[in-house]
């Protein structure tokens, strides 16, 4: 066990990052390995380190295919809401992870700030969600709806606001927002001095940052004992944690028997971009829409003087993606200036940013013991794992240590049969109407009644795929849309699972 003392702080200016490489580690043997070094894993990390455990936090410090590098860190689950996600139990216990996380940010930014000291890293006040004229009303209409009752059900505060008053919007007149709302309390943070501060605390506080990546996982009699790394040292522990994203299939991977049984994770792919504005001007708030064609909306939001975050697309993809394709670039930075600030056309882009969220094929998250005794893993959050980072990391802990559960998460155990939140008539319609919804917003112009042909034809397509991919089990509207001529793979994956569910469940 490591000492819990405090290690000594400098001030903001003076604070450093430390890594170490694999030839540079004194120690071989560890309390707990965490696999993964984005925002998750290093939470964890720095919980169980704050806790006195010696703790080794693998990852490449340049975090290649990590969700939080390209992340635009908003602060909330309201804004998130969608019809889909409160149909299912699964979907509501989701939503109150979201409310309970939203609730400890305030203390753990203020924990962390004790840790690392350095300036307040929260980028907006606020969010705006606004219902414009782009997409459809069986999407936008209806999730505004949904996050306007979620809103009413926890009591949370918001206020209507005249979309002729919200501060820097100045879109497209076929673009205007017809209804807007605050939501005060979600805010926005910036990811890279986010990342930097917890991955600065976590040393301090006596972790090991490993710049390595785990190729193999290590066990004996059912039992975990630790890693083998990219450049061939070993790492042993009795708990190891995979928080690894859309990577830690790989890893997986190195148990098949094992994996067989755990709902595979790809990449849902996304493209954000930093835009220098013109004027040096910015929102105070985040400008956002409700979530629709297959992703978390349209949002623009404060990242430093002079400089807007502008975000993602989401792209189901078998494989992490490392380089940005042409068509979601050019597709993001037009939605941006057409639906939310018509002299962005004319700013600079100072980076763009590839990010790939874990994604399930049952499309909910991989929590918990993974079927060998030691072994847990915290993935498969989607795009919300940097807004439940805290509240995880504290439950993970709690159970690595043996002490009271404060969550039930007992549903995303990672052996499981797959989640089945919809019937599989919702998810072809859902599929159907999220495509239409994607032609909308880029904008497509064609004939009045052919979108409705178009969607007929969706609906035939997609219900006789569905019923060949598997007579009982239907994967989330984003995979049945992919698995059958995009990435035929991902289907294969999907038989596989459902095959190897259905199998222990005879057993």
């Amino acid at each position: 066990m490591r000492n819990s003392a405090r290690a000594p702080l400098v001030s903001p200016a003076k604070r450093e990052t430390v890594t170490v490489t694999t030839s540079s580690i004194d120690q071989k043997t560890f309390d707990v390995v965490v696999v993964g070094n984005g925002v998750l894993g290093l939470s964890l990390g720095l919980t169980l380190a704050r806790r006195g455990l010696g703790v080794a936090l693998i990852g490449e410090a340049h975090r290649p295919t990590a969700a939080s590098t390209a992340a635009g860190a908003m602060l909330g689950c309201f804004g998130e809401v969608t019809t889909t996600l409160l149909k299912s139990e699964h979907g509501r216990t989701k939503m109150d992870f979201g409310v309970r996380a939203a609730k400890m940010w305030d203390s753990w930014l203020t924990a962390l700030d004790e840790d690392a000291p350095g300036e307040d890293i929260r980028t907006a006040d606020g969010t705006t969600v606004m219902l414009n004229t782009v997409g459809m009303a069986a999407i936008d209409d209806a999730n505004f709806t949904a996050i306007r009752d979620m809103l009413d059900t926890y009591d949370e505060p918001y206020e209507d606001v005249d979309p002729a008053d919200i501060e820097w919007l100045d879109p497209d007149p076929n673009a205007r927002p017809l209804r807007a709302m605050h939501i005060p309390g979600e805010h926005a943070v910036n990811t890279p001095e986010l990342l930097d501060r917890l991955q600065t605390a976590f040393v301090r506080r006596g972790g090991t940052v490993v710049d390595d990546t785990a190729v193999r996982l290590h066990h004996q009699d059912s039992r975990i004992n630790g890693v083998t790394l990219a450049s061939g040292a070993q790492l042993s522990s009795a708990r190891v944690v995979l928080a690894g994203g859309a990577r830690t299939q790989e890893l997986l991977d190195t148990m098949p028997e094992l994996s067989a049984r755990i709902p595979r994770l790809v990449s849902g792919y996304g493209v954000s971009a930093l835009m220098r504005t013109e004027g040096g001007s910015g929102p105070r708030s985040v400008l956002r829409t409700p979530n629709r064609a297959f992703a978390c909306g349209l949002h623009v939001l404060p990242r430093g003087e002079g400089e807007v975050y502008v975000g993602a697309t989401n792209v189901i993809s078998p494989e992490p993606v490392t380089i940005p394709a042409m068509g979601d670039v050019l597709f993001l930075l037009e939605c941006s200036a057409r639906q939310v600030r018509r002299d962005l056309w004319g700013s600079g882009v100072h980076k763009l940013q590839v990010g790939n969220r874990p994604v399930s094929l049952d499309g909910f998250p991989l929590l918990g013991e993974a079927g060998v005794e030691g072994l847990w893993m915290m993935t498969g959050t989607y795009r919300d794992g940097l807004h439940l980072s805290p509240l995880l990391a504290e439950e993970m802990t709690r159970r690595l240590l043996g002490e009271e559960h404060h969550l039930d998460w007992d549903a995303f155990r990672p052996v499981r049969s797959p989640i089945a939140p919809e019937s599989r008539e919702e998810i072809v319609q859902t599929v159907s109407t999220h495509l239409l919804a994607t032609g909308y917003e880029y904008p497509w112009r064609m004939p009045v009644m052919y979108p409705m042909l178009i969607e007929a034809g969706f609906q035939n397509s997609f219900s006789a795929w569905a019923d060949e991919l598997d007579p009982e089990f239907t994967p989330p509207a984003e995979l049945l849309a992919v698995s059958r001529r995009l990435y035929p793979v991902i289907g294969k994956w999907l038989r596989e699972y459902y095959a190897a569910s259905r199998s222990a469940r005879e057993v």
